[in-house]
């Protein structure tokens, strides 16, 4: 929007994807800073008291309650903004970027209101699991149909790339492809979302990854691995508002948190990461990056798997982990917040180099 209005101007500077980037982040960093405070009250006034502390979460949370949530809202809203103000309108890959985040955050408000609302404890509050996978499924089918649309001509259709420049057909099966990419990112970031801070901190390097992928598909021999696909440059805004939007949310959810990002913004946030990885052509790049986060929601797919399965076998659910997911069993073990949120950073760093070095010499 104001991007094409300077151009028409005659201000050629914000036809660059950087002073986009640059714009789009400050923009939404300032926002995030300016009104997260009165967000956070008029949160507080509306929940009274705030996010239940669920049943299946270690004893130390329950000094969390009375903490406000869907910090998200805010978050999206910084997003929209920001990238609306400084993309091209014409960039059918941004808007199918910010698509995903109000697809994906209008599923994570509603589970949000009703937990809320009801105020239970229980870890089931929300929208039903069976329900949420089915509405984010046709989500992710329209997404991928759209984003196949964007891809240039000499890319395959309904297509899977891979490192070490392998670009093959799937046909059919991109869709089953799409959906544990997209619904994958969200249920990933969702369940990351489990300690002060640690979401934000996880994204980050992710985002990183996302926006080295993003210079490399605009710009001819800075990466051989990377597809030259240059109307993916109005992305650049897309991903500085994000970048700008989280680091901003991070100043209010650092230990101790003011406030909690909530599904709204959990969901909303992996669903676009998966959906910027799928525009980029660099959904196996982005699982490296995500590694982390990926880990997470493995340790309670399979905490649950093990617990059913014994309990068949045996008449006795056993347990694979103290508690699940992964950073409630270091919690049970002792370790507190701010040692495990450090580390795992530490960890989504590693991963996030390890992409980055494939992204350069795969």
């Amino acid at each position: 929007m104001l991007t094409d209005y300077l151009l028409s101007r005659g201000y050629g500077l914000f036809f660059g994807g950087w002073t986009q980037f640059g714009a789009a982040f400050a923009t939404a960093f300032l926002i995030m800073i300016l009104f997260g405070r009165p967000f956070i009250r008029a949160m507080h006034n509306w929940q009274k008291k705030g996010q239940p502390i669920s049943e299946n979460v270690p004893e130390s949370h329950r000094k969390k309650a009375g903490t406000p949530t869907m910090g998200g809202i805010l978050v999206l809203i910084a997003i929209f903004i920001g990238a609306i103000l400084f993309m091209p309108m014409d960039s059918m890959v941004g808007w199918i970027a910010l698509s995903s985040l109000a697809m994906f955050g209008l599923v994570g408000f509603i589970d949000d209101y009703k937990k809320v609302t009801s105020q239970s404890k229980k870890a089931s509050n929300g929208l039903r699991p069976s329900v949420r996978l089915v509405v984010e499924g046709i989500f992710v089918v329209i997404l991928a149909y759209l984003i196949n649309k964007t891809m240039p001509s000499y890319i395959p259709e309904y297509s899977l790339a891979l490192p070490f420049g392998i670009v093959f057909s799937l046909g059919v099966w991109y869709y089953v492809f799409a959906y544990f990419v997209i619904c994958g990112g969200a249920n990933a970031t969702n369940i990351t979302d489990g300690l002060d801070g640690m979401l934000a901190k996880l994204y980050m390097p992710v985002l990183i990854v996302l926006v080295v992928a993003l210079y490399g598909a605009t710009r001819i021999g800075f990466m051989d691995t990377v597809l030259f696909m240059p109307t993916t440059s109005g992305l650049y805004p897309v991903l500085g508002a994000a970048f700008g939007a989280v680091l901003g949310f991070l100043w209010f959810n650092a230990k101790p948190a003011s406030i909690f990002m909530g599904d709204v913004g959990s969901l909303a946030l992996g669903g676009f990461m998966g959906t910027v990885a799928m525009l980029l052509k660099s959904e196996v790049i982005m699982g490296i990056a995500a590694a982390m986060m990926v880990l997470i929601l493995l340790s309670s797919f399979v905490q649950t798997m093990f617990f059913k399965i014994t309990r068949i076998l045996t008449g006795t659910g056993r347990r694979v982990f103290l508690r699940a997911p992964l950073h409630h069993h270091f919690e049970e073990l002792g370790w507190v917040e701010t040692k495990i949120v450090d580390r795992f950073f530490v960890m989504s760093v590693l991963f996030s180099g390890l992409a980055l070095m494939l992204l350069k010499f795969a």
